[in-house]
């Protein structure tokens, strides 16, 4: 398993350079994202890299944050959520509320799939008692 540290309360990959700074191909080439997602969430103001001429210059800030996005899209929030979970690191020192924010959203989370996935079986179950009933 990979060693994580954390950074802006963001469990996270470390970054074995120790790098402060990334440019847009470091970080497309370590997530396996497009740089036109790493300017699309630059658009949302979910990252804010610097710019040094046209060059867009990520912080590690900038690298915590895109990897609490993906985790984020990854288990099913909206951008609207990973915003305000994010944006609250700021909100106070302690993090209290980014704390309590997140676990209620994540609970919430957790909560919507479990009824899917009832949904779900209950799909399957049937479908199953219907093919029985068609090859009897």
């Amino acid at each position: 398993m990979d060693k994580r540290t954390t950074l802006a309360g963001i469990v996270e990959l470390p970054d074995h350079s120790d790098r402060q700074a990334y440019s847009i191909t470091d970080l497309s080439e370590e997530f396996g994202v497009t740089a036109r997602a790493l300017r699309f969430y630059e658009d949302e103001g979910l990252i804010a890299p610097e710019r040094q001429g046209l060059a867009r210059i990520y912080s590690r800030r900038d690298r915590a944050r895109l990897a609490w996005i993906l985790r984020g899209k990854r288990v099913g929030f909206s951008l609207s959520d990973i915003r305000e979970m994010i944006d609250l690191y700021d909100a106070d020192e302690e993090h209290e509320e980014q704390l309590r924010v997140t676990v209620a959203k994540c609970e919430a989370r957790i909560a919507l799939l479990n009824r899917q996935k009832e949904d779900i079986d209950a799909t399957i179950a049937e479908l199953m008692h219907f093919l029985d009933v068609l090859q009897q």
